[in-house]
């Protein structure tokens, strides 16, 4: 006999494969939480159904088919599931400095996501030669925020959050004094004695595409 699901629970699937929490997905779409918790748990008590828009929203951002989410029809185009995908959140200029775009989150580009990435991972595109022209349109991953720096992060080539609002890529050092730090790259001069608002180490970096 086969088993029937109803919308919530084919949403709650589709979503598990890419996040890990409602709370997660809803936040990454930029919606509501108690929306979309109330979709994962239409056709319950509390519940409130969706309709073909948020469908075929959902189905975009979870890698299935609106048909599959609204009919529990082929969850997935082509019959194939889909690959994790991460999000480009941003690009780094000159001097290493990254550029976050203000734009909502689903206008956000995707790309294939690297191996171990989790529903954290985000990116960010490197423009020109702010970290060597070798890496021109590379793309930089990430996803562990500390808050603050970890011992762990000393040496390690990291996106940094300055207390001043700019974000950088740059190997961290300690500085002189306790809570500041050196940022060194090797296309720039470093920055000396900064204090360091978060820092996460970079995950990876990839031609986008493979190409």
């Amino acid at each position: 006999m086969a088993v029937t699901t109803t919308r919530g629970q084919r949403l709650r699937m589709a979503r598990e494969k890419h996040f890990k929490s409602a709370r997660i997905a809803a936040k990454a779409m930029g919606m509501a939480v108690s929306t979309y918790g109330a979709h994962e748990r239409a056709e319950q008590a509390g519940g409130r159904d969706y309709g073909p828009d948020e469908a075929t929203k959902y189905a975009r951002r979870f890698g299935v088919t609106p048909e599959y989410l609204l009919t529990g029809r082929e969850p997935f185009p082509g019959g194939e599931e889909p690959s994790l995908k991460v999000t480009v959140i941003g690009y780094v200029g000159a001097g290493a400095e990254a550029h976050i775009y203000d734009v909502p989150p689903g206008d956000l580009d995707e790309v294939d996501a690297p191996n171990g990435s989790n529903e954290a991972t985000v990116a960010v595109e490197i423009r020109g030669h702010s970290l060597g022209s070798f890496f021109n349109r590379w793309l930089v991953f990430y996803d562990d925020i500390r808050r603050p720096v970890t011992p762990d992060l000393i040496g390690e080539l990291c996106v940094v959050g300055l207390t001043d609002g700019r974000v950088l890529i740059k190997q961290v050092q300690r500085g002189k004094s306790e809570g500041l730090y050196n940022l060194l790259s090797q296309t720039e001069p470093p920055i000396s004695g900064v204090p360091v608002d978060w820092a996460a180490k970079v995950r990876s970096m990839a031609r986008p595409g493979g190409r």
